[in-house]
């Protein structure tokens, strides 16, 4: 029998400096491209993380999640359900065409616009839950990234930390595309482009722009987005202490 591997991607957000000269705190929130049973976690840290938050479709995962078996809480918030052709066409047609079609940065910055109450939910879940929060989606990069980078500079986590976290999955793409040949659900036919297997610093920093000319900036626009205020306090509290 082969031995476990760790899940591509996989990283604990801990140590991360805040603006005010704190650091996020250890074993709070993790990230990671899609697991598998097989997998195992990180040294010193429990394994599975009490709470995982999937940022798939249902389409992309399938009925049964591998850390559910394991005794995890699963919660499935998919991001990028405006794109699926069955999916809920609360977008409008510009907008969908606009991510499916301009590249990585067109979609993230669209998941600010047709995302707006599953990244709400992801903020509440994340600052209300008292155990080790994963969340991931298939390559654990551009879901992933988007939802890391939204809880993080909330928190007050720097925005160049925040950007060198979301190009660190760099180092991890041959073993992200390693996992994601292997994935059953994931039909050849329906692979994203080539072009998505980037990871753009103008992407994210498109992003956080957004956030930063907000008022109010991250905190400010995830309040208006639909968040309580004891969510985004939470945030802090939870990830820096």
């Amino acid at each position: 029998m082969s031995e476990p591997a760790t899940i591509p991607n996989l990283r604990d957000l801990g140590g991360l400096p805040t603006e005010d000269g704190a650091a996020t705190r250890h074993g709070v929130l993790l990230r990671s491209a899609m697991p598998s049973a097989d997998d195992r976690g990180l040294d010193g840290l429990p394994w599975p993380p009490s709470l995982v938050l999937d940022l798939r479709s249902s389409a992309e995962s399938g009925p049964d999640h591998p850390l559910a078996d394991a005794g995890a809480t699963v919660r499935q918030i998919s991001l990028l359900e405006a794109l699926r052709p069955d999916g809920p066409q609360s977008a409008s047609p510009e907008v969908v065409a606009r991510m499916a079609n301009g590249g990585l940065e067109a979609l993230y910055l669209g998941m600010l616009e047709v995302a707006r109450p599953e990244l709400v939910q992801v903020a509440s879940l994340v600052a209300e839950h008292d155990g080790a929060t994963l969340l991931h989606c298939a390559a654990g990069k551009d879901r992933t990234g988007v939802a890391v980078a939204m809880l993080l500079r909330t928190a007050g986590v720097s925005r160049d930390a925040v950007v060198k976290d979301y190009l660190a999955t760099g180092a991890s793409m041959d073993a992200v595309l390693q996992r994601l040949r292997l994935a059953p659900q994931i039909d050849p036919a329906r692979r994203a482009p080539q072009s998505y297997l980037a990871i753009p610093q103008d992407a994210i920093d498109a992003v956080l722009d957004v956030w930063d000319a907000h008022p109010g900036g991250t905190a400010g626009w995830l309040r208006d987005a639909g968040a309580q205020t004891r969510v985004v306090d939470g945030l802090r509290t939870r990830l820096v202490g």
